[in-house]
């Protein structure tokens, strides 16, 4: 009896080293995409404790901004646009996180000390909106907390694949997550590119990305969402296909969801992460890729590649083989000559790059990515909700406020100016929350000219800047009044910051209002008349703003009457003067103005097409699978030898 014992417990230690060694010989690919929790078949909202297992939160210090995914124990993935700058002060990202509100007992947290964006991130156009996320210190694997797959280089995702898309964004456009704020999910069909090119006015979609929706609207991820996963599942296994990246609103009708292309980002990901790289799993579709039968106006020509094959015999050692490759482009057709070396063979195939015709993006007006304003009356505003917000200063301290309005050009009041009209005293700052304190999406921009108006009463200033600032979440010019309708009771907002306001950072204050009769307190068809709210003297230069057909428009400058003190207009209505008033001067000073988005704004981009072939049925994953299992099969056999040798 003592003997089997002893050897139970030799055989039990040979088991445990056996065991270990495993573990350390597996990659990622022996954990990546298996939530242990879910059972995800059909469409559904509040995402089950546990389902997505990957889920990352992304906070600043104004709250969740941004979602991502786990990929290992030490790295998030996530979009690029969610970092227009690699600062990682006052960033954390919370794992294992179901609500954004109450407890969450199975979450942990991590600073980021790294940040990462793909180099050939595109703000305008959206092109690689990419980013990997080193935490401060690995996590720990449990039920709650686990990586997610990656697509590898070869996976095919055909129209009509089913994946699912996680986060804590908008429900729908303008409208926030309701308390608690839970992790959402939605089930959403892959659409094929070509299809949502041709949605998107041909041009903007490249082969970096993928799209995904209802042709009908009505599923999508939406504002808040960005940076998280899209991920199908595969031989119970998820696998994320796509980074939320951008799209026309949320789930409306014909404007699909447009992601980051995760298959196309194998090697730069493996070149970031030197050790316990990310699992890459090819996803196989199969069927026939109906894609490739759309066509629109516009769209270009599919491109097909044929290749013939020479070989060479009893050639003298300095001797090179000319082996001729006919490309097919249709319409084109062109011929290439590849030199070899002898007996070297030629390719089996070739790709022809179509050279890329590039429109730039026209500037359109009236974008706020970030603001979700729907409710309440006056508060600390955040960062990015008033993107065209621009603090004027002279000597750096805040003198008055401002909006952009062009790609080089600042709107104010005239009476800001009134003892200084000199342009070289004056700085413009955009992209600032706080006037005290760090703003890390600032810009500060030198004013080359002050133009002023010369009518009777209320008069305007436009500011020309040194140099034109880089368009962003956080920086984005408003849509002017050239004669829009402000019915009565329409919401509107005015924004500025004050000495005697936003506490000790004099964060910037926004105050709603609404549009009201004017009554007898005007007369003049140019006038506009909102409900009472507080006016200081830093508030002078700045918006009220009104949001039509989903753009935002600057109805009125600021002014405030006595510029010595703080003044509060108790009895409404307050009555301004409308931009439209000043339509001739700002059309001559700005030129053409700046119009909203009309959905036909796009880049037009001519890429690479390639015919997508159908891989084989058979799930395969890269990264060395079958060695992986030879490996393990040599400790199995070493355990069993082990196991006769104590009994023998």
């Amino acid at each position: 009896m003592y003997l089997i014992i002893m050897a139970f417990h030799k055989v039990t230690r040979v088991f445990a080293v056996l065991i270990l060694l495993i573990q350390e010989s597996v990659s990622q690919l022996s954990v990546c995409g298996r939530p242990t929790l879910n059972t995800r078949i059909v469409g559904g909202e509040v995402a089950p404790v546990g389902s997505w297992p990957w889920q990352a939160d992304l906070h600043n210090a104004f709250g969740h901004f941004c979602g991502g995914s786990l990929i290992n124990n030490q790295w998030v993935l996530s979009a690029a646009h969610c970092f227009p700058n690699t600062s990682t002060s006052n960033l954390v990202v919370y794992l294992g996180r179901q609500s954004q509100e109450g407890s969450n007992p199975n979450e942990v947290s991590r600073s980021i000390k790294l940040i990462i964006n793909h180099p050939s991130y595109n703000s305008v156009t959206s092109d690689n909106d990419i980013t990997l996320l080193h935490l401060s210190s690995p996590v720990n694997f449990t039920n709650y907390i686990s990586p997610v797959c990656l697509a590898a280089t070869n996976s095919t995702f055909y129209d009509g694949v089913n994946g699912w898309v996680t986060g804590w964004g908008y429900i729908e456009s303008d409208v926030p997550l309701p308390s608690p704020q839970n992790l959402m999910e939605v089930d959403v069909p892959i659409l094929g590119n070509k299809q949502c090119n041709c949605d998107y006015d041909v041009g903007p979609i490249t082969d970096n990305m993928l799209c995904a929706g209802l042709r009908e609207g009505g599923k999508d991820a939406c504002q808040g969402d960005s940076g998280g996963p899209l991920v199908i599942k595969q031989n119970n296994r998820w696998i994320q296909a796509g980074v939320v990246s951008l799209g026309n609103g949320c789930a409306e009708p014909n404007n699909p969801g447009v992601y980051t292309r995760v298959s196309q980002y194998n090697s730069w990901i493996n070149s970031q992460i030197s050790s316990n790289q990310p699992g890459f799993v090819t996803f196989t579709s199969t069927g026939k890729n109906s894609d490739l039968s759309v066509t629109c106006p516009g769209l270009p020509p599919i491109t097909t590649t044929t290749t013939t094959n020479t070989t060479t015999t009893s050639l003298p050692p300095t001797s090179m083989t000319t082996v001729t490759t006919t490309t097919t482009t249709v319409p084109p057709t062109t011929t290439t000559t590849t030199v070899l070396p002898t007996n070297t063979l030629p390719p089996t195939s070739t790709t022809t790059t179509v050279p890329p015709t590039t429109t730039p993006r026209p500037v359109v007006c009236g974008e706020a990515p970030l603001n979700s304003r729907t409710v309440g009356r006056s508060s600390v505003a955040t960062a990015g909700v008033w993107p065209w917000m621009a603090s004027l200063q002279k000597n750096g301290r805040h003198m008055c406020g401002g909006t952009l309005v062009g790609v080089d050009s600042v709107l104010s009041n005239a009476a800001c100016f009134s003892s200084s009209p000199v342009a070289s005293e004056w700085t413009v700052v955009l992209g600032r929350l706080k006037q005290n304190g760090a703003n890390p999406f600032e810009v500060t921009v030198n004013v080359t000219n002050i133009n002023l108006s010369n009518l009777t009463g209320s008069n305007v200033a436009v500011l020309h800047l040194s140099t034109k600032p880089t368009l962003s979440n956080y920086t984005q010019p408003i849509c002017l009044d050239n004669g829009q309708t402000f019915a009565e009771g329409v919401t509107c907002w005015a924004a500025g910051w004050s000495s005697g306001r936003g506490g000790e950072e004099q964060v910037l204050q926004e105050f709603q209002t609404s549009v009201v009769n004017c009554g007898n307190a005007s007369t003049s068809a140019s006038d506009i008349c909102v409900g009472a709210f507080t006016l200081e003297q830093g508030d002078s230069g700045g918006p009220l703003m009104c949001k039509q057909d989903g753009s935002w428009f600057q109805a009125v400058v600021l002014t405030v009457e006595n510029s010595s003190t703080s003044q509060t207009r108790a009895d409404p209505p307050m009555v301004f003067t409308r931009l439209s008033r000043f339509e001739s001067f700002l059309t001559q000073t700005l030129g053409t103005l700046l119009s909203p988005n009309s959905g036909s704004d796009n880049t037009n981009v001519n890429n690479v097409i390639n015919i997508a072939t159908p891989a084989s049925t058979n799930s395969t994953t890269s990264g060395g699978t079958t060695n992986q299992s030879i490996f393990i099969l040599f400790f199995h056999v070493l355990f069993l030898l082990s196991c006769l040798q104590l009994f023998s």
